[in-house]
């Protein structure tokens, strides 16, 4: 008697799930647990999942990523793929060698994420090489590009601090502390508050202000 396999699909999207659940259970011999986002982390704990499929066009990258992390700390052994990954954004931070084992754009097909799937079952990894550029090496790299004060106010983001609280804090205008952002936010290729933020939790855990 074969092992029944359980996978998780996280997505606002009924549509997408419905889609996923009609062809993957057959071709994969799957079970498939439909999750809004902020359940996933409860559901994790009370099912036996060894793969789960992150849907960004319906989860913010933030929230991804966040989701990410707590299987990497508390979850060793499951392994997450993204669909409708964005590619007009510099969204590399999400990959995480030791958990993500696909990534699929959002142009790709229901077919080409399928015959992904078959090669990640097989143990191959399935990440575009734009994406296989976000190691230790660059990562370090893109931190040492930071001034000392872009480093400051991009650990400040991580205590929540608005615009204004960080210009109080370093005792600067606010439209000075959106300079360095700005400047910030090109050399770590982000676009958005997230994805710094994001960034930071991974790259600058060790810098003290």
């Amino acid at each position: 008697m074969f092992k029944i396999i359980h996978w998780m699909v996280v997505s606002r999207s009924q549509l997408l799930a419905d889609l996923l659940d009609c062809r993957w259970p057959q071709e994969f011999l799957v079970k498939l647990a439909k999750v809004q986002p902020e359940d996933m982390a409860d559901r994790l704990y009370q099912s036996q999942v060894s793969l789960v499929v992150m849907d960004l066009a319906t989860v913010d990258l933030q929230k991804a990523y966040q989701l990410q992390r707590l299987i990497e700390r508390e979850h060793a052994g499951i392994k997450v793929i993204f669909v409708h990954f964005p590619r007009q954004v510099d969204g590399r931070f999400l990959i995480h060698q030791s958990v993500t084992a696909g990534v699929f754009y959002a142009d790709a097909s229901l077919a080409d994420i399928s015959e992904g799937l078959g090669e990640i079952l097989k143990g191959r990894s399935q990440i575009p090489a734009t994406l296989q550029g976000n190691g230790a090496d660059e990562a370090e790299l893109d931190s040492d590009r930071l001034t000392i004060r872009e480093r400051e106010v991009l650990q400040a983001l991580l205590s929540g601090s608005t615009n204004l609280d960080i210009a109080n804090q370093l005792f600067v205008s606010e439209s000075t502390i959106k300079t360095h952002l700005y400047r910030a936010f090109r050399k770590i290729g982000v676009s958005s508050r997230g994805q710094a933020i994001a960034w930071a939790q991974t790259h600058l855990h060790e810098v003290q202000l």
